[in-house]
């Protein structure tokens, strides 16, 4: 299904939709992502010296929000550009850049389609309602509770006052 066999393509662009689960993410074993609903469009282009692969994605993960461990779905909408050349090996050391053997007659587009869901994914991930202030959760309640007061006196600790008299002393 993600394997595209470009030696019996013709020259110019090819299109391929992909529908992607829950299933596909059992590969990889991403534990932060709980739940997926994203489709990804490849505009494959293939050239007599070179295939350029163009991902456009969007949908939906449910991933857990960082601060409250509430579950909630996170849209996605990315895109990724690939460029693929020949030469005597396999390098995949350039992330825009793939060159893969003369001899080459399929591609696998799998891993490009992980990488661009997961990188879609913000390393901080905030539940909307928190933003918002209309999530009701006990953990952003004991966040709450546990969050330091104000000094409403504006009442220095008067351990403070002694320090501050070391300081002035060692400047005289």
């Amino acid at each position: 299904m993600f394997m595209i066999p470009f030696k019996g393509l013709k020259e110019g662009i090819h299109s391929f939709k992909y529908q992607i689960d829950n299933t596909f993410f059992e590969v990889y074993k991403n534990e932060e992502i709980v739940d997926v609903a994203i489709a990804v469009t490849l505009n494959f282009n293939k050239k007599s010296t070179l295939l350029e692969l163009h991902f456009d994605v969007e949908g939906t993960v449910e991933v857990a929000c960082d601060l409250t461990t509430e579950l909630f779905r996170h849209p996605i909408k990315t895109d990724m550009n690939i460029v693929v050349k020949f030469g005597e090996a396999f390098n995949d050391e350039n992330e825009d850049v793939l060159v893969i053997p003369y001899e080459a007659h399929e591609i696998d587009v799998k891993q490009f389609i992980y990488e661009a869901i997961a990188l879609a994914i913000p390393v901080k991930k905030i539940h909307p309602g928190v933003t918002d202030g209309t999530l009701q959760s006990g953990i952003l309640d004991k966040l709450k509770e546990l969050q330091p007061k104000e000094n409403l006196n504006n009442d220095l600790d008067p351990r403070w006052d002694k320090l501050k008299e070391l300081l002035t002393d060692k400047n005289r």
